[in-house]
């Protein structure tokens, strides 16, 4: 039996037009209730009332409790039933742009092909959390359908980016600004010889990579193998050129130091980093460099030559990796920080007002600061069949939910 196509069209559900404006939301994963609750307030159309569908039921619900799916699918039947979200009426590839910031980024929507997923040809570099998957396998099963799309990448291509130019040359389809003022712009490629071009331009690719969503993924090939239908399966996708990605830091903050002070924290420091003071926040950009902010001041950290990892492991010269194998696990005596409650992290889009606040507040004893993983650190761990420590990178900016959604009885 031939492979599917890496990359496949699909008949998208999606705001009818001129409705995009009402539904799209931010990612399901980048709010908690209580904020997705402030969101959807005069907002009866937000796509948090599928994502996030808690919002409708009593403060304190579980998220994971059957209920909240049971609210989510009529939430999306009502949707479809009032004509808000429709469906195209034929598989069709979309074109995606995203605007913030001064910079722009296209990427091709598409159906990835679960069996390409599942036989390495789609590459992922982290790990999943087994409750956070189960989630997004029983949000799929309770939907049908595939409401968020996995954020992929690609080695940029010469021939992709001129054919989805062409498709990008005539008005958007939809053009709307979300609440952070990101513009997102898609362009439906409807036509027979444009798709059978991207098909076959997609062919060409050496790989697919999982950027963000890897949740998202691992939960629509669970959802595939169950229903016995791993071979012409797709999950819902955005793949993107590696050259058009912006990864911002993904910082740390730490709750507390057992019982110690920050003089005890840089007398340990020392011992592997140069420790320096800083008039200003630290904000790194190599990858032995990071920002310690404890007790209202910053210091500098450098890791020492001596403390340098091999060449040719792309997991342990990570930023992330030096600073947990050298600080966060034989000082701060945080060994595994999936699960210790004493981290937490920081998106890069917060800002170092978003990561000072915690300690400032006394939330947390310390905050800190680091450089922001490459697009290549990335590529080549996915190569290597490796994985990334958690919270590696933060892709800016954010996909929309609801703008674009698949359902699996169209496949």
């Amino acid at each position: 039996m031939p492979q599917p196509p890496l990359l496949s069209p699909f008949p998208a559900l999606r705001p009818a037009p001129g409705r995009a404006a009402e539904v799209i939301a931010p990612p399901y994963d980048v709010v908690d209730a209580d904020e997705a609750r402030d969101l959807v307030a005069g907002r009866p159309h937000s796509f948090l009332h599928i994502s996030r569908a808690e919002v409708d039921l009593p403060a304190g619900t579980d998220p994971y409790a059957p209920a909240v799916y049971e609210q989510a699918r009529a939430n999306l039947d009502a949707l479809r039933s009032t004509g808000v979200l429709r469906q195209d009426p034929s598989p069709c590839f979309y074109a995606y742009r995203l605007d913030a910031a001064g910079r722009s980024q296209t990427g091709l929507v598409a159906g990835a092909s679960v069996a390409a997923y599942m036989e390495g040809r789609i590459k992922k570099h982290e790990l999943t959390r087994p409750a956070k998957e189960d989630d997004r396998v029983r949000q799929i099963a309770a939907l049908d359908a595939q409401t968020g799309p996995a954020f992929l990448v690609h080695r940029a291509r010469p021939e992709l980016r001129r054919l989805l130019a062409q498709a990008c040359e005539a008005a958007a389809d939809v053009d709307v600004r979300d609440a952070d003022g990101v513009r997102h712009r898609l362009w439906v490629i409807a036509d027979t010889q444009r798709i059978a071009a991207l098909t076959a331009a997609c062919e060409g690719l050496d790989a697919l990579y999982v950027a963000d969503g890897h949740h998202r993924s691992a939960a629509a090939a669970r959802v595939a193998a169950e229903r016995g239908d791993t071979e012409r399966a797709q999950f819902l996708a955005v793949a993107f050129p590696d050259d058009e990605l912006q990864i911002l830091p993904y910082n740390r903050v730490i709750r507390d130091l057992a019982g110690h002070d920050c003089d005890w924290l840089r007398a340990q420091a020392q011992e592997r980093f140069a420790v320096t003071p800083c008039a200003e926040p630290v904000q790194p950009t190599a990858s032995t460099e990071f920002g310690l902010y404890c007790g209202g001041r910053w210091w500098r950290l450098r890791l020492r030559d001596a403390f340098l990892p091999p060449a040719g492991d792309p997991v342990a010269g990570l930023a992330v990796s030096l600073l947990h194998s050298h600080l966060v696990e034989p000082v701060l005596g945080i060994e595994d920080p999936r699960r210790d409650p004493r981290i937490d992290f920081v998106g890069g889009s917060k800002g170092i007002a978003g990561l000072t606040a915690p300690v400032d507040a006394g939330r947390m004893q310390l905050a800190l600061s680091l450089p922001a993983t490459g697009i290549d650190e990335l590529l080549a761990v996915a190569d290597a069949g490796a994985i990334m420590p958690p919270k590696s990178t933060w892709f800016e900016p954010k996909l929309a939910d609801g703008l674009i959604s698949l359902v699996l009885d169209a496949e």
